[in-house]
């Protein structure tokens, strides 16, 4: 979809459709009253008749109105004459999209940048409607023999009253399109089948990726070095599979050389049968979602890399398949971790946090600034947040804060968890340094405490998107992109900072 912004009287552009919000309110105001006075009366006509009376989510499509240039005019309803809310602007830019892309209209004219959302400005209203258009328009039939037909509709204007709105409008534009380029990018990774999308898979994509933008560098460590660095955590989630595993770092120098990298690291478990500790045949499908993590990080680094953003950043890709075999870890092995702390593994299903662990260990030589593992890591956060908003647990308060103020931004949620020491005590083991899981109570948290033995050296995030990196079962269920729009707004604070 291309984006582009369009000055002058409203009356006078000629388009495909010209969309105005209006409200419940007595009297048209803004654009809706600007244009009626163009046309004699007719929208405020078609208001007293009872065609439309501004009720949130209503439309009406008007046809070859005098004194208007526009082919169509699509009265969409905002609802009460106050500010949305995020959620009511969503939805009202979902009704546009579906109106528009089953309509005849090949390009439209929008001044719903106009319309007012709460605690939102010009630009972060603009970017939500810009990432909530493509959002919408996302479709993936990369292995359907029937092509979906693609919309009618190609180009969006969006209207500027002045320049100063001008800039604010191209500056979201810029913004929403890079984060909907890496979001797409990232749902695409996530839908994928398990037998394409494989660890070697990700690291041909990541080569891909570094190709198409010179200021990226990418590595890609196979087995035989992560044995010599002492990963036997991650090896040993690999260990029952034909697919070798792959630690993919991706590197991006856009700031000073002094300054340390803000690092992202991902889950990529590219197919989790569970293990030994199989998962029930059910939904099993789904388990190719367990690399969204991973999936994430591809999105933020194209996103990044698009924006040429002011900072350095490190990313880390733990990629392997977990699966039951004669060769595969099982539960109570003793596998020692590449800090050197020894892991009881009561679970094998609990893979995600083993392969973490080593990737964390690995982080630390590159001396970051902080670093945020994104992992799709426990059911128990879907019990407990749903699939709303992602879990985050951290070290540093810091950091944590602006996680959560980028996910506020970003329309994309977080909610902290506890990482209290007695939360910790669930993870002795008799044998080990560690168990890999801390029975049944507080799931997230303990796997969360997992992860924190590993990070000491640095200030460190964890978010588990288990609830909010895909939609479950039925004809809808596929991969969200989430949540690329949060980490690239934190990025673009860092920057900005």
């Amino acid at each position: 979809m291309e984006f582009n912004i369009k000055q002058g009287s409203l009356a006078t552009i000629k388009t495909g459709c010209l969309v105005v919000g209006i409200s419940e309110a007595k009297s048209l105001s803004g654009p809706a009253a600007e244009l009626d006075k163009a046309c004699n009366g007719q929208i405020s006509a078609a208001v007293k008749q009872g065609d439309i009376s501004g009720k949130a989510g209503q439309s009406l499509m008007l046809f070859g109105l005098p004194g208007i240039s526009a082919q169509r005019l699509l009265l969409l309803g905002t609802g009460k004459d106050e500010p949305l809310s995020d959620r009511a602007y969503r939805k009202l830019v979902q009704k546009l999209s579906a109106t528009l892309k089953d309509g005849g209209a090949a390009d439209a004219l929008l001044t719903l940048p106009s319309v007012a959302v709460k605690d939102r400005d010009l630009y972060s209203r603009t970017r939500l409607l810009v990432e909530t258009l493509r959002e919408s328009l996302y479709q993936f039939d990369q292995f359907k023999s029937q092509k979906a037909s693609k919309p009618k509709l190609k180009k969006c204007l969006l209207w500027s009253a002045n320049k100063a709105e001008a800039d604010q409008l191209a500056k979201a534009i810029s913004h929403g399109q890079a984060i909907s380029d890496g979001t797409d990018l990232t749902r695409t990774l996530g839908n994928q089948p398990g037998n394409i999308c494989t660890p070697s898979h990700l690291a041909k994509e990541a080569r891909a990726l570094a190709k198409a933008h010179k200021e990226l560098e990418v590595e890609v460590l196979e087995e035989k070095d992560m044995k010599a660095l002492g990963m036997g955590s991650l090896l040993s989630v690999s260990a029952g599979s034909a697919e070798p595993a792959k630690l993919i770092r991706f590197s991006y120098q856009g700031g000073k050389a002094k300054d340390k990298p803000h690092m992202l690291v991902g889950k990529g478990i590219t197919f989790d049968t569970g293990g030994i500790s199989l998962k029930p045949g059910l939904n099993m499908d789904e388990m190719k979602y367990d690399m969204c993590g991973a999936a994430t990080v591809f999105g933020v680094v194209k996103a990044v890399v698009s924006l040429k953003l002011p900072i350095n950043l490190v990313c880390l890709v733990a990629a392997a398949e977990n699966m039951p075999s004669g060769t595969a870890t099982k539960p109570g092995d003793i596998v020692t971790s590449m800090s050197g702390q020894t892991i009881e593994i009561l679970n094998t299903d609990a893979e995600g946090r083993l392969v973490l662990c080593d990737a964390l260990t690995y982080a630390e030589r590159f001396k970051p600034a902080s670093v945020v593992d994104i992992a799709t890591l426990t059911g128990a956060c879907i019990v407990a947040l749903g699939s709303n908003v992602s879990g985050l647990m951290g070290n540093n308060e810091a950091l944590v804060q602006k996680l959560l103020d980028a996910g506020k931004q970003a329309d994309d949620r977080a909610w902290e968890l506890p990482l209290y020491d007695e939360y910790q005590e669930q993870l002795d083991s008799p044998f080990a340094d560690i168990a890999n899981i801390g029975g049944p109570k507080a799931g997230t948290i303990t796997a969360g405490c997992f992860l924190s033995r590993f990070t000491k050296a640095y200030p460190w995030a964890h978010l588990d998107i288990a609830g909010t990196a895909w939609i479950s079962g039925g004809k809808d269920k596929g991969a969200t992109g989430r949540p690329v729009p949060m980490l690239v707004q934190y990025l673009l604070d860092q920057a900005k900072a």
